[in-house]
């Protein structure tokens, strides 16, 4: 196996920025023929419901059900599959999902309200959303960590009913993702996937009451069915590749730092890892580490093609150029392994999650460290924020106006209404305005 030669960049080159900018770039064009069949699958749900389901069920995952009755697992089968558990998954399950809820209930939101001088009352009334979809990868691939990172927070904000679904191709469970879902109280469980569950969670069927949001990872079915009920719906987020991006002052065992980056590089082949440094022999160690340590990586091929097509070093000639470089790429997740993490992380803005000091592997928030795994990708670090408690719960403004206070705001509305030419708002305002 002939080594790999990391895509390496310097800060202080003149065409950095423009370097930095073709490595992050990642083509996200439509596919405009998948586009169609999803479009074509959510038409036939939206007019057919649980006959289209069961149809397209049928047809993509080699079932043959006459009802889609036939597709829902009973709480006893969850129950089961936790409780066939080896001991030692099942207390990796509960420790992951303890800390997980722990942390969630820190997030939670309350309900406010303020009153002013005259009797007048303003404030927010936070309510949980009342039906929400998890859609769940399903067959042979196992991921119950997104069972539990999903549904949590929505249990602690206090959602109504969690639906999750999940795709069983030939009829094949996954009896880790049935038994977090047990473990975590999902009200119903469907064996469906593909964007035929995603317009029956959005739309509804003859069975199936619509949802207010519709949350987890799919394929790209999935994801661009997501993408066009949204608006219908509330949804997550639309997820890219994978992404890692690593500071360090070339202190940290290259080992430990080659295998962080594999840990993200495994996901796929699109998927980015990148290693910051300000000392440029240390990134040679860490290239010797990843030459070494990718022959024994049962995933090496995906590995190799990441780092190779999207994997990058980068030298810097200061901790405070790295932190102007990462926010810059705004990744989904970051590691500080330096020295003094915190005051490095004083300068950092944009990151789905930071991994704080040289102990802190990324996999740990993967699964069980207690913050959430679902993360913004592709920069979008920028302007959102990881999955949590408040994307379950929604604000609704309270005005309780007095009579002095409807007198008063009456009378600023009223002069506003009527520079709008809006004579009607004008007029309900002035109603409530003293006379003399």
């Amino acid at each position: 196996m002939s080594d790999i030669t990391i895509t390496r960049l310097d800060a202080s080159s003149t065409d950095f920025f423009r370097q930095l900018h073709d490595l992050l770039a990642f083509d996200k064009t439509d596919n405009l023929e998948i586009h169609q069949r999803v479009l074509a699958i959510i038409a036939d749900v939206r007019s057919n419901g649980d006959k289209a389901v069961i149809d397209y069920t049928n047809r993509f995952d080699h079932r043959s059900v006459t009802q889609i009755s036939e597709l829902e697992l009973s709480p006893e089968i969850l129950k089961s599959a936790w409780n066939g558990l080896p001991t030692e998954q099942a207390q990796a399950l509960q420790t992951a999902a303890d800390r997980i809820r722990a942390y969630a209930e820190h997030q939670k939101i309350e309900s406010w309200q303020y009153t002013e001088a005259d009797g007048t009352v303003l404030g927010q009334k936070i309510t949980p959303l009342d039906r929400v979809g998890l859609y769940v990868p399903g067959g042979k691939a196992a991921y119950p960590s997104s069972v539990l990172m999903n549904a949590i927070p929505a249990k602690v904000a206090g959602v109504g009913e969690l639906i999750m679904v999940v795709p069983a191709p030939h009829g094949e469970t996954n009896q880790l993702v049935l038994a977090a879902a047990s473990l975590v109280g999902v009200d119903r469980v469907f064996t469906m996937g593909g964007a035929q569950a995603v317009a029956a969670l959005a739309y509804g069927t003859e069975t199936l009451r619509p949802v207010a949001k519709i949350v987890g990872p799919g394929n790209i079915y999935v994801a661009t069915a997501k993408k066009l009920v949204f608006g219908q719906v509330g949804i997550d987020m639309i997820a890219g590749p994978s992404e890692i991006l690593i500071i360090c002052d070339g202190k940290t065992n290259p080992d430990w730092i080659a295998m962080d980056m594999f840990s993200q590089a495994e996901h796929d082949e699109n998927a980015q890892a990148i290693l910051i440094s300000t000392d440029a022999s240390y990134l040679d160690a860490v290239e010797q580490s990843i030459n070494k340590l990718l022959p024994t990586m049962e995933r090496a091929e995906i590995i190799r093609a990441s780092l190779t097509t999207r994997g990058a070093f980068i030298k810097v000639n200061h901790l405070e150029i790295a932190a102007v470089v990462a926010n810059i790429i705004a990744p989904e997740h970051l590691e500080l392994s330096v020295e003094d993490p915190e005051a490095l992380c004083e300068e950092i803005h944009h990151a789905g999650a930071i991994f704080m000091g040289r102990y802190t592997a990324e996999a740990l928030g993967d699964y069980c460290a207690g913050p959430n795994h679902v993360l913004p990708t592709s920069s979008t670090a920028r302007f959102s924020s990881p999955l949590g408690v408040y994307d379950f719960q929604k604000r609704s403004s309270l005005i309780n106006c007095s009579q002095a206070g409807a007198d008063t705001l009456g009378k600023t509305a009223s002069i506003l209404a009527r520079g709008e030419s809006l004579t009607a708002h004008a007029r309900s305002a002035e109603y409530r305005i003293k006379t003399d």
